[in-house]
Parts: C-alpha cells; structure tokens; sequence
C-alpha cells in the first residue's frame, strides 16, 4: 500500500497466499543463518591431535560456519592459565587459512574459549 499518494493505492490479494510467501521467506533465511560449530582441546593434546583438529576446523570454516575452540581444564590444570592461553594461540597457529578472531580468549569457569571465522585470502589476521 502506498500512503503517500492520493487517494492512496493498495492491492487486493489472497491472504492465504501472502501468509505462505511469508513463512516461506522466513524459513529461507533461516536455513542460510551461520552456525557455530565447536572444537574442544584439552591441556595436554598432543601435536599430531592438534594437526588433525586443525584439519576438522579448516573444514568448517571453509563450509562458511564459525568455530568456538574450546580449552576444558580439570583439577590442578585449572591453575595454568597461562599455558591454557599459549595453547590456543598454537592451535590458532596450525590453521593453514587466514582467520578472523571474533572473540578473542575468554575464561570460563572450567577452561578458555574463542570465537574465529574465515578471513580473506588476501589479508592475513593471524
């Protein structure tokens, strides 16, 4: 309906048609919503462990998805924060593409999480 014109013009539809056209563009965009898949590392994974979760994540990331990498912590791994951090970046490192850091490294209570997405072939944030 256009307000604006005088007198004012408007069409005459079927409602159940419209209500459909609706529904059916409102599940469209939610099939082409972006998903947050997950990784999660331990403390003490080993490298050739992180080369293969690195491979799983450049998967997801080239299927257009973003990627929660997750460090869980348990008992006394709880006090090494800091090794915890190092280990994120490191995995951050073994990835082969560009990433963008969504979220940088946050604590949780039993560990450390961060958020990255797929960055441009021509620039480089890692």
């Amino acid at each position: 309906m256009a307000e604006k014109t005088n007198p004012p013009v408007c069409r005459i539809i079927d409602f159940g048609k419209f209500q459909y056209q609706k529904e059916k563009a409102a599940r469209s965009q939610k099939a082409h919503r972006v998903e947050i898949k997950g990784i999660r590392l331990s403390y003490n994974i080993a490298a050739h462990d992180l080369e293969t979760k690195a491979k799983r994540a450049e998967k997801f990331l080239t299927a257009g998805d973003r990627l929660r990498i997750e460090i869980v912590l348990r008992g006394r791994e709880k006090a090494f924060g800091n090794l915890a951090k190092e280990k994120l970046e490191e995995f951050k490192n073994y990835l082969k593409m560009p990433v963008i850091i969504d979220q940088p490294i946050v604590k949780q209570p039993r560990g450390f999480y961060m958020i990255i997405s797929k960055g441009k072939e021509n620039h480089e944030n890692k």
